[in-house]
């Protein structure tokens, strides 16, 4: 069975932002599908990153209905979506990192395959500046103009926003506009996928690493996407046996029929060294 379910069948994917640019060459390689998109799938009302419409659903969900937003309007059994999400690396706090999750849906062989890839390659920023040389500062640092950059009067879901700046004539003509109206003035860089080539890069990442779960199969069912679910903790000690918080094991699910096998010492050792131990060295 494996990949060829998907074989000759039409995959929509649930984007107004660019993004089959780098998902759909991937996918119509590996899995033989034809991709495509419908401009009149407004995903923007899922939510905006820069919150004039609310977010009320996690990563997951959001996603998700995406694909069976996409699937309905164009009659389609086959979907894939992608969920952006920023802020600080949750344990390098002072590194912003970009977190993409990736979530192909199979309604026909009632199947759901999801990736989660986690990159500090961003640009991801946002600074209250006061004048144009600290504007240029930050433009600099942003990587603008090849990535784009929003002002706003304020940090309020109801400021004036001015979006899909490009160019410096514009950065300083928007800028002038709202420092001219008396308010604070806050930039900051655009995270949609079509104005921002770092986060296009990690989702093209992201698509690899949907690629290659597509590619493992269950042992029990066949069906496609039989990865990694869980990273279980406790490879012991080299010196005391102590079970350490190495990875021990990682636990393989299938979405279709729930199997799942648990895969002891993934990173070809036995035991873990005695410098990551809290026993021996607390």
């Amino acid at each position: 069975m494996g990949t060829q379910i998907f074989n000759n069948r039409r995959l929509v994917i649930a984007t107004k932002h660019g993004k089959e640019l780098v998902i759909a060459p991937l996918l119509e390689q590996a899995l033989g599908v034809t991709c495509f998109i419908n401009t009149a799938l407004d995903t923007d009302l899922l939510g905006t990153f820069t919150g004039e419409i609310a977010r009320t659903l996690d990563p997951m969900a959001a996603a998700r209905k995406k694909c069976m937003l996409a699937m309905e309007l164009n009659n389609c059994d086959l979907a894939i979506a992608s969920e952006g999400s920023f802020g600080p690396h949750p344990t390098a706090y002072f590194i912003n990192a970009n977190e993409e999750l990736l979530l192909l849906v199979d309604t026909k062989n009632k199947l759901e395959i999801l990736v989660r890839h986690l990159s500090t390659k961003t640009n991801f920023n946002g600074k209250e500046v006061t004048n144009e040389r600290e504007l240029l500062e930050f433009a600099q640092k942003a990587l603008f103009p090849t990535h784009a950059l929003i002002l706003r009067s304020s940090q309020s879901p109801t400021a004036t926003i001015i979006k899909d700046i490009k160019e410096l004539r514009t950065l300083k003509e928007s800028f002038a506009i709202l420092n001219d109206a008396g308010t604070s003035v806050f930039v900051e860089t655009d995270m949609r996928a079509m104005n921002n080539p770092s986060r296009m890069a990690v989702i093209k990442e992201t698509t690899v690493k949907l690629v290659n779960n597509i590619a493992s199969c269950c042992p029990q069912c066949s069906m496609p996407g039989f990865s990694i679910t869980e990273a279980l903790s406790g490879l012991p000690c080299d010196l005391c046996g102590n079970p350490t918080q190495s990875t021990r094991s990682y636990v393989y699910t299938c979405t279709h029929c729930d199997y799942s096998k648990e895969t002891l010492f993934p990173h070809k050792k036995n035991t873990e060294d005695p410098r990551f131990c809290d026993y021996c060295n607390p």
